[in-house]
């Protein structure tokens, strides 16, 4: 019966108070849907199937379970040795998974669906077949509601969130899979959640867009393997995606995620020079490559720039 009222509650808000709803869902999308692409990449699980899970089990990490929780799968306990939170659910005074971080969450959704047999089906279909992991999330039980999978793929369509999935390597997820089983038999589960809360900092609140591109702004105490680790890329990798000479990070400098552009965005032809900054900070200001500014200027990376001087950031008409 609490099932059926849950299900006609979520209903009244959705059709009652759909505008409010709709601006939550797309600040819910653009908070999480970098995870939602890591976790795609690092197991096989649609990115589209995990933020439409989140959106509908967290109402778009509004619910309570998400609010004092930071659950945002309705993930319940299951010989969870981690911290627990009780609320009523199909029955009085259930117990859920806490987490620390909602990160966490999103990460431990992940290692649930890849580490119980009742699942192993999913991870045949392709990460692009978002209808087949919705249908099969339903058959495998993981939601009572008999119109589970219509609604996640309903707000899948409505978001177009299936834009944010792609072919994942099945090679790859079977070596993510067979990892994470035996980091869970070496350091059992509450071992391993201290570990990923270990690694958690306050990097996602920091993101921000510049050019397009996720980056953020280099604190006092930043290590560049740490940021690596975090977020499952090679140092190697955000060395060459950020310009940079070694391994050390600058305080105030802007750092970038993603591979940067080849020019600024419309609207940002060129730069005038202050003081203390050379041809790669600048670069780093506007999410170019410096390549791009060597060649759009006619200089060497190096050459000292003159206050008040003009650094073109598209090229030239």
């Amino acid at each position: 019966m609490k099932t059926i009222y849950r299900a006609l509650a979520i209903f009244l808000l959705t059709v009652l108070f759909f505008p409010v709803y709709g601006e939550e869902r797309k600040e819910f999308i653009h908070k999480y849907k970098q995870i939602a692409v890591r976790e795609m990449e690092r197991t096989g699980i649609p990115a589209s199937i995990k933020l439409a899970q989140g959106i509908l089990e967290s109402g778009c990490g509004i619910s309570e379970l998400a609010r004092q929780a930071n659950n945002h799968f309705g993930i319940k306990c299951h010989n969870w040795e981690g911290d627990s939170f009780h609320m009523d659910d199909d029955e009085a005074n259930e117990c859920f998974r806490k987490y620390t971080h909602p990160e966490q969450s999103w990460q431990d959704h992940s290692e649930f669906l890849t580490s119980r047999p009742r699942y192993a089906g999913l991870f045949e279909l392709a990460a692009t077949d978002y209808q087949g992991w919705a249908k099969g999330l339903k058959a495998a039980g993981y939601a009572t509601n008999p119109k589970y999978a219509e609604m996640l793929i309903k707000i899948i369509e409505e978001e177009e969130l299936f834009h944010y999935d792609r072919p994942v390597k099945k090679q790859a997820i079977a070596e993510a899979r067979a990892q994470q089983s035996s980091t869970n038999q070496r350091t059992g589960a509450k071992s391993a959640v201290r570990q990923a809360d270990n690694r958690l900092a306050d990097y996602r609140q920091r993101e921000e867009m510049i050019n397009g591109l996720t980056c953020m702004e280099i604190k006092s105490g930043d290590k560049l393997e740490n940021i690596a680790r975090y977020y499952d890329l090679k140092t190697k990798k955000l060395i060459a995606f950020n310009d940079l000479p070694g391994s050390i990070l600058t305080p105030g400098d802007y750092f970038f995620l993603q591979k940067k552009k080849n020019k600024a965005a419309r609207g940002y032809e060129f730069h005038r020079v202050k003081a203390g900054e050379d041809l790669r900070s600048i670069a780093q200001r506007y999410g170019v490559k410096l390549k791009s500014l060597v060649k759009f200027n006619h200089l060497d990376a190096d050459t000292p720039l003159q206050e008040g001087e003009k650094i073109y950031l598209r090229r030239k008409i």
